[in-house]
């Protein structure tokens, strides 16, 4: 197997590095020692003025909300290996669970907070979740399907927990007319997230963690419709991070200011985002909606943010904004873009609007997630996903044969890397067929790699739709279109969108004799699924493109779509 890529490696990172066999958590205790009093979490919900309505823990002070957490747990009955849904917003609350849980040795399943009632009720079985950490606000959404679930104990936080009085009036004020806020009585399991770390100060347990145990289950599609949960351990976790960090050799421990723009719930934003930043000592400002894009460069402007991870569609936002020049971003010093295809025009002009550099990176849930990026401040190829991390070993390999492939030749990408999952939880057989015996991870999407070692993404063997930096699992929304009294057929694809990467569409078959419209079925989506995955166009027909055997052909109706805007 050729490796072109290390000819790259003298002048950005070591081509391998090393990692210790810790637990993540450990990350933040290191962080709270060399720099107890700056600045770990900053909560941005609103400028007034010259005011921040928000607020700030230093580095002591959230490792201590974290031990509290951690012994609140302990006592609530949590044991090692129990598994603690965080459904959250971007709030200091996420990050405290997240790194408390942890060092109970609970497992993480991460939970977004727009799922709709069923969404959740699959997840939270699935993984076995007997605790949950929520806003009030989508507590009725909880409520609604758990007894059905193993759920039984209940952690309620809000938005303005820690924002100090006077400000915190105003803050839950607001909310609340939003519906963010409800009033959910302490009873029957269900606890106020303050109230319970107030009531324990002491030291948590000493719990003895492995740096193989699981650490979190992240929910994928992975290769097949149904969504499942990838077992990321300590280790993997760990290694991502320092990988990151090595990638960005710029960055200055306990000088960096972190963007925390994209969700935290995501294995993107939780890595090189919240864990990156706690990592090396950076302050992470925190946006819980980083809509609209305003609210962003205001962020960067007033913070003097040096690393802002994001999305194409964040940097799209603000490459086009009328109002960028009204913002001083020249304190961004280097981003990462993940989930969808990055432009190199959108790279170049956020480059010369902030000074900073921009490139396009590469991951899967699978691998936690990153595996390539294209060098900070080496050569980036135009259209590539860039050279594989340090110690990140990439191949291209025909999907029937199995054997490698020329260089510049298209074929499957296989990885194996010290940050590959573990597994798929209580999966065995998918597990086989993404993992093999070896430990060559296969992405499931084709690429190629060039005579220098840099990596282009060309397609993907598996349908998964990327909106907005999200899996949408096909299946998932067929399934609820069939329910529909009118539908006969109906396939879902991803469909190009400038600025969410993907949409999705719905080509439906309406029963002999039936009328809809599409609005009708988008609406009927909206009751059942998250926003993102809810059909954005619906193409009525009167039948859909088959095989001989009457499968589908999904990837013909994507490639109608490919040739409408290349004309």
């Amino acid at each position: 197997m050729e490796k072109p890529w290390l000819a790259h490696y003298e002048n950005e990172v070591p081509h391998t590095l090393a990692y210790p066999e810790m637990p993540l958590s450990q990350m933040l205790e290191e962080s709270a020692r060399h720099y107890p009093d700056q600045i770990a979490t900053k909560l941005i919900l609103r400028y007034l003025g010259p005011i921040t309505l928000g607020c700030t823990l230093a580095y002591r002070q959230l490792l201590d909300q974290v031990n509290r957490f951690a012994a609140a747990l302990a006592a609530l009955g949590v044991k090692r290996g129990d598994r603690v849904a965080l459904m959250l917003p971007n709030l200091p609350q996420y990050v405290i669970a997240f790194y408390g849980a942890l060092k109970m040795g609970a497992i993480v399943v991460n939970t977004n907070p727009i799922y709709t009632a069923r969404e959740i009720e699959h997840q939270f079985s699935d993984a076995g979740a007997e605790t949950v950490v929520i806003l009030s606000g989508f507590y009725s959404r909880l409520k609604e399907i758990q007894d059905r679930t193993q759920v039984k104990r209940v952690i309620i936080a809000d938005v303005p927990d820690y924002v100090p009085a006077p400000f915190n009036a105003v803050v839950k004020s607001t909310v609340k007319k939003h519906g963010q806020i409800v009033d959910v009585p302490e009873a029957n399991g269900v606890y106020n997230f303050r109230k319970l770390l107030n009531a324990h100060p002491e030291a948590p347990p000493q719990v003895t963690i492995a740096a193989d145990d699981t650490a979190l289950f992240q929910y994928t599609g992975g290769t097949t419709g149904v969504p499942k949960a990838a077992m990321l351990t300590h280790y993997n976790l760990v290694v991502n991070t320092i990988q990151v960090k090595n990638w960005m050799r710029t960055l200055e421990d306990g000088k960096e200011r972190m963007m925390g723009a994209i969700p935290f719930f995501h294995v993107y934003g939780m890595t090189v985002s919240m864990s990156l930043a706690i990592c090396i000592g950076a302050e992470l400002v925190i946006l819980p909606n980083p809509r609209p894009i305003d609210g962003v460069m205001k962020a960067i402007h007033r913070e003097r943010a040096t690393v802002f991870p994001g999305v194409p569609a964040m940097y799209i936002g603000i490459i086009n904004h009328p109002q960028v020049t009204a913002y001083n971003l020249r304190s961004v010093k280097a981003c990462i873009s993940g989930s969808a295809p990055l432009p190199m025009d959108v790279q170049v002009k956020f480059g010369e609007i902030t000074g900073g550099r921009l490139v396009e990176g590469y991951g899967l849930t699978e691998a936690a997630p990153v595996t390539h990026c294209n060098p900070i401040y080496g050569q980036r190829k135009n259209g590539s996903i860039g050279l594989p991390f340090p110690d990140v070993e990439a191949r291209i390999v025909d999907y029937e044969t199995l054997v490698d492939k020329p260089l510049a030749e298209d074929g499957e990408l296989w990885l194996r890397a010290p940050q590959v999952m573990k597994g798929y939880w209580n999966q065995p057989d998918e597990t086989a067929k993404q993992v093999t015996e070896d430990g060559w991870l296969r992405t499931g999407d084709i690429a190629r790699m060039d005579q220098d070692g840099y990596f282009y993404i060309v397609d993907r063997l598996k349908d998964i739709i990327i909106a907005s930096g999200f899996n949408v699992i096909p299946r998932e929304v067929e399934e609820v279109l069939f329910q529909h009294p009118k539908v006969q057929e109906a396939v879902v694809a991803g469909v190009p969108d400038l600025y969410r990467g993907e949409s999705v569409k719905a080509y439906v078959v309406l029963k002999s004799g039936e009328t809809a419209t599409p609005d009708e079925l988008i609406a009927f989506c909206a009751k059942s699924l998250a926003k993102y995955k809810v059909p954005k166009q619906v193409e009525f027909r009167s039948e859909l493109p088959k095989t001989m055997v009457g499968k589908v052909l999904r990837r013909v109706l994507v490639e109608e779509e490919k040739k409408k805007t290349e004309k």
